[in-house]
C-alpha cells in the first residue's frame, strides 16, 4: 500500500522502511502543532489513500480495538475509512470522553470551566462500529479471543490496544484519592473536577504564600511534563500575588533529573534556580507516603532511607502502571507495559496484535501528540499484515511537550527515542519561551487533538 502522505516539515521523517531502513513514506512530522496551525490553516495531508484491494480471503477482516481514548478513536476513524468491509468493534465502557492535556489549563487556573475538557465518545466514534460498553478483562491472544468484565468472550483476527493506563495513587500510602483537591492536596492526573479542585487549593496558597511540595512519579508516566508545568505556574500565581518571597517551593525527583531529555532538564533546572529564591531540588526521593493530618510527606531515597516534609500546599504525581488486563496477561513485558516493538508497534510475539497510546511499552510516548504520528502508522502496519505483508514503517518516537512557563509564555519542546530535538515550527527556539508556543497550547491544540481523535489528521 502506497500512501500520499505530506513532506515533514524538518529533514527527518517519522516513518521509515523496516526493510531497508530508507524514507519511502513521508509524513508531516509535527502537524499537531506545526506552522499550518499557527495561521490558522486547517491540517491536513495526513490523509491515507490508494490502498490496494485486501485479499479474498481477507475482505471482512475482524478487527477489535480495546479503548476509546483518543488513541482508540483515531484508530477506529482512520480504520473505518480505510477498510470499509471490516468488521470494526470498540470496547470501552466510558460514554464521557476527556481532553486531558486540558487538564493543566485547569488546574493552573488558566482554563476555569471543566465543561472545555468534557465531550462524548458517541459524537466521536465512527458510524457503524460495534461499540461494546464493557472493559477488557482477560486477553486470550493464543485463541485470538478476549473476555469482558461482563463476562462476554469476544473473538478477533487481528487486535489494537489502547487501553491507557493506570494511576497508582493507592500505593501512596494514606493516601485516599478522595484527599486530592482538599487541605492542600492536588494533582492534575485524575479528572477534570480533580484539576479546578487543585486550581482552588493553589490559589488559597498563593493569597499566603508558604511551603509547596512538587512531586514527580518513579514510574514511565503520560504527560511527563505536566509536573513541571504546575511547577513553572505555581511559582509564576506566587509572583502575581506579590507571595513568592513569602514562599519555598521544592521539587523532589525519584531521578537524578526532573525530565528525561537531557538539554530540557538543563533548561528547566537553569530557570529553576535564576528565580529569586529560586525552586529547590530534591534528586533520588520517592514521595511514598502522606499523613493529611500534620500535612506532612514522606520521601525515600535509593537506599531505603525515608524523610519528612511539612507542606502548606502538595502537588501529587501518582506511580502510573499498565492496566491489570495487559499486565497479568501474556502480552505484558517485563515491566507490565504492552510489549510492542517501538519502531513497528507491533507486538513482538502476536504478529495480529498493535499497540497505540499510553499502554505501549516504548522509550518514549505517552502524550497525545504521539498518538497524532503513530496511529496512522499502525493503521498502515496493520492493513500491511492483512494483506500478507510485514510491517513497512517505523516511527521514532516522536513526542511533544509544551511547557508552561507563566502566563502567556511556553517552551515547544518536541523530541524523539534519541532524545534529539526535533523542532516543527522554524521560527521558534524549543528552548525558549515564547507567546506563541502559550497560544498553541491555550487556544490550538484542542482542535488539533479532536482532528486526530476522528483520524482527519
Amino acid at each position: 500500500m502506497k500512501q500520499a502522505i505530506s513532506r515533514p516539515l524538518s529533514n527527518q521523517s517519522n516513518f521509515r522502511d523496516n526493510k531497508n531502513g530508507s524514507v519511502n513514506h513521508q509524513v508531516s512530522r509535527r502537524q499537531f502543532i506545526g506552522t499550518s496551525m499557527a495561521t490558522g490553516v486547517a491540517m491536513g495531508g495526513m490523509s491515507l489513500t490508494g490502498c490496494t484491494s485486501l485479499p479474498t480471503h481477507q475482505e471482512n477482516p475482524n478487527i477489535v480495538i480495546v479503548g476509546a481514548g483518543v488513541a482508540g478513536l483515531a484508530i477506529a476513524n482512520r480504520l473505518s475509512r480505510q477498510l470499509p468491509n471490516a468488521k470494526l468493534t470498540i470496547l470501552d465502557s466510558r460514554e464521557t470522553h476527556y481532553y486531558q492535556p486540558g487538564y493543566t489549563l485547569l488546574a493552573s487556573g488558566v482554563w476555569k470551566n471543566a465543561d472545555k475538557v468534557i465531550d462524548s465518545n458517541a459524537k466521536l466514534l465512527p458510524t457503524g462500529i460495534n461499540w461494546i460498553k464493557e472493559n477488557a478483562q482477560e486477553f486470550l491472544p493464543d485463541s485470538n479471543q478476549l473476555t469482558t468484565d461482563n463476562g462476554k468472550t469476544i473473538g478477533y483476527d487481528y487486535l489494537v490496544i489502547a487501553t491507557g493506563l493506570r494511576l497508582g495513587f493507592d500505593t501512596i500510602e494514606g493516601l485516599d484519592i478522595a484527599d486530592l483537591g482538599s487541605e492542600g492536596i492536588g494533582s492534575v492526573y485524575p479528572s477534570p473536577e480533580i484539576a479546578l479542585k487543585t486550581w482552588q487549593q493553589m490559589d488559597m496558597f498563593r493569597q499566603t504564600g508558604g511551603r509547596a511540595i512538587m512531586t514527580l512519579a518513579h514510574t514511565d508516566m503520560k504527560c511527563a511534563g505536566a509536573p513541571l508545568k504546575m511547577t513553572f505556574m505555581l511559582h509564576d500565581r506566587l509572583v502575581q500575588a506579590g507571595t513568592r518571597q513569602d514562599s519555598d517551593i521544592q521539587f523532589f525527583s525519584p531521578h537524578n533529573t526532573v525530565f528525561s531529555v537531557p538539554v530540557v532538564n538543563e533548561n528547566v533546572l537553569s530557570h529553576w534556580a535564576s528565580y529569586n529564591p529560586p525552586i529547590g531540588v530534591n534528586f533520588e526521593q520517592r514521595l511514598t507516603a502522606i499523613d493529611k493530618s500534620s500535612k506532612t510527606a514522606y520521601f525515600t531515597d535509593g537506599a531505603g532511607n525515608q524523610n519528612a516534609q511539612d507542606y502548606d500546599f502538595i502537588h501529587i504525581v501518582p506511580p502510573m502502571f499498565a492496566v491489570d488486563s495487559v499486565l497479568n496477561s501474556p502480552l505484558a513485558n517485563a515491566q507490565g507495559w504492552l510489549d510492542v516493538d517501538k519502531y513497528s508497534l507491533q507486538h513482538k510475539r502476536y504478529s495480529n496484535i498493535f499497540g497505540v497510546g499510553d499502554i505501549n511499552g516504548t522509550p518514549k510516548g505517552k502524550t497525545a501528540a504521539t498518538v497524532k504520528l503513530s496511529a496512522p502508522l499502525v493503521v498502515n502496519n496493520l492493513i500491511d499484515v492483512i494483506q500478507g505483508r510485514s510491517p513497512s514503517l517505523q516511527f521514532d518516537g516522536y513526542t511533544s511537550c509544551p511547557l508552561l512557563i507563566k502566563e502567556g509564555q511556553a517552551m515547544l519542546v518536541e523530541f524523539d527515542y534519541e532524545d534529539n530535538l526535533t523542532p516543527s515550527v522554524p521560527f521558534i527556539d524549543p528552548l525558549q519561551e515564547s507567546y506563541f508556543a502559550w497560544f498553541l497550547e491555550e487556544m490550538m491544540l484542542k482542535p488539533a487533538y479532536m482532528a486526530v481523535a476522528k483520524g482527519r489528521v
